[in-house]
């Protein structure tokens, strides 16, 4: 069954471009203008993966992003043409599942195989394993890439590629993961991420369960190693 990925940026030609690249790939898809149209659209007719501009008229590409994950947990990638939003986006602060640079060469082979590799992540986080996972105050749901702490939805939903972390951590509590382990977890077919990419999702997710347990102190670093699930 065809994938739907929405487009969302005010530049018509990459709009045009990009959707004739991945109908021709196979998938279907919706475009967007702005981020108001596209908030509308994307809660009436929810799509399987949204490629976003950051800088839009209208609602930008963090508020829309703020808004889609209050809504409804699908991969999101970022369209950025600075290098400082790259660095932002480098430390993960907006939330987004990945991010393409338009300036310096805009490759739309570069983002589709991105967006294959996303749905991929995705599929195999809700199909892997259909059993949920209990630890302690801890509750996954792989088919449904819920997350619950002390039996409360986390106000702010897992991106699925802190999920993924999330899970392969509680899978084994008490087993230190290295940062090189997680990232290939994380990122299978991306060999240009760094270690601080995976230190920076591990503040962010602490940062999304502190909202529900300010004491929450499950995942502990091990300086010079990695990380691991507290059994406690």
């Amino acid at each position: 069954m065809s994938k739907t990925i929405a487009l969302v940026d005010d530049d018509r030609n990459i709009l045009t471009s990009l959707s004739i690249a991945l109908e021709r790939e196979g998938f279907k898809v919706q475009t967007y203008i702005d981020g108001e149209s596209a908030l509308v659209g994307l809660s009436r007719n929810p799509p399987d993966l949204a490629v976003v501009d950051i800088k839009m008229p209208r609602m930008d590409g963090e508020e829309l992003l703020k808004r889609i994950k209050k809504k409804m947990s699908i991969p999101i990638i970022f369209l950025t043409s600075k290098d400082e939003e790259v660095d932002e986006l480098l430390g993960l602060k907006l939330g987004a599942d990945d991010f393409i640079k338009k300036s310096g060469g805009f490759s739309i082979k570069v983002l589709v195989e991105r967006i294959r590799v996303q749905l991929r992540k995705k599929s195999t986080s809700q199909d892997e394993t259909k059993n949920l996972i209990v630890h302690g105050k801890l509750k996954l749901d792989p088919s449904q890439l819920e997350c619950q702490w002390n039996g409360t939805n986390l106000p702010e939903k897992l991106t699925t590629t802190e999920f993924l972390i999330v899970k392969e951590l509680a899978q084994r509590p008490g087993v230190i993961k290295e940062r090189a382990h997680l990232m290939d977890i994380a990122y299978k077919e991306n060999t240009d991420i760094e270690d601080r990419t995976i230190d920076s999702h591990i503040k962010r997710i602490r940062k999304k369960f502190k909202k529900v347990d300010e004491k929450f102190s499950s995942i502990e670093t091990r300086y010079g190693s990695g990380y691991r699930w507290n059994i406690n």
